[in-house]
């Protein structure tokens, strides 16, 4: 919600469709899922509202039983969130995406990173004959919070295992496959916020309980600021601007916002990023993508 809430103030303010200046677009998880809308020609407003009106449906599970049956099982079904992604994604395809699309997820089938990728190259031959719908459902299949993504022979589960921050996976994808000088790369990386975490002396001391709470976010967490900081290294800090603002513990939980903060925050990082963006990315207009198909399919 905050960073589709970011988006639209952006276009608000610099009057424009931020998609325009942008010719790769990676996700991770929620970020996937706008990068599916935004691929898909959905307004970052038409985002926000999908996460304002299907958000407290996705997760609503007032079961007593909820605690007991999560130790065991997702603590929520998958069918709310597929109907929501229907209603807005409809039977569309991954391939129908207007953008270069880079959405990441992991198959612990085969213990090995996974990556949507549009048709933007003549090597890509299947993602792009995959629902829209499919792919959303397993960037965003967090463990624990929703079951993972069965997809033609794959276990699919959320991305953000191992590309947290995928910043560094859109990068890759530039210099490598696509053959862009590293040197004229400018990228936008727009996290989803953080708290700030005061990290208790117990943990130094290791062990199985004293990390049992802390493990999952530190790995989460340590991977996102090492993929920031190795874009910076690679393209130049002047070249990347990275918004990730800092919240108090406990202000966000995945599966509980307050909607009225989040978008509060979001209208005061645009706010100031506004001048920022417009000074690094608007001067430059994308092309029209155009995919590759077998030519027997066009």
């Amino acid at each position: 919600m905050f960073s589709a809430a970011v988006l639209t103030r952006l276009e608000e303010d610099l009057g424009t469709r931020i998609v325009d200046h942008f010719d790769l677009i990676a996700g991770t998880s929620t970020g996937g899922i706008i990068a599916l809308g935004l691929g898909l020609g959905l307004s970052p407003r038409e985002i926000l509202t999908f996460y304002t009106e299907h958000g407290p449906r996705i997760f609503r599970d007032r079961s007593r039983m909820r605690g007991i049956r999560h130790l065991m099982r997702a603590k929520y079904g998958s069918e709310p969130l597929a109907a929501a992604l229907t209603e807005v994604f409809g039977d569309r395809t991954f391939g129908e995406s207007t953008k270069r699309l880079v959405i990441t997820s992991y198959n612990i089938a085969a213990d090995d990173v996974y990556l949507f990728r549009t048709p933007h190259l003549p090597t890509l031959k299947r993602d792009w004959r995959e629902k829209a719908v499919n792919v959303a459902l397993a960037t965003s299949a967090a463990p624990t919070y929703l079951p993972g993504m069965p997809l033609d022979g794959a276990r699919l589960i959320d991305g953000g295992v191992w590309a947290n921050n995928p910043t560094m996976v859109a990068l890759t994808e530039a210099v490598g496959p696509l053959s862009v000088p590293h040197k004229s790369i400018r990228v936008f990386s727009l996290g989803t916020t953080m708290d700030v975490r005061s990290r208790h002396r117990r943990l130094d001391r290791g062990g199985l309980l004293p990390w049992a709470s802390d493990a999952v976010e530190v790995l989460m967490r340590a991977q996102s600021e090492s993929a920031a900081k190795q874009v910076k290294h690679f393209v130049g800090k002047s070249n990347v601007l990275r918004l990730n603002p800092t919240v108090p513990t406990g202000a966000v939980v995945l599966d509980k916002v307050n909607t009225e903060t989040l978008y509060g925050l979001a209208g005061h990082v645009s706010r100031d990023a506004s001048p920022t963006v417009h000074r690094m990315f608007c001067d430059h207009r994308a092309p029209v993508f155009v995919p590759y198909y077998p030519a027997s399919e066009e």
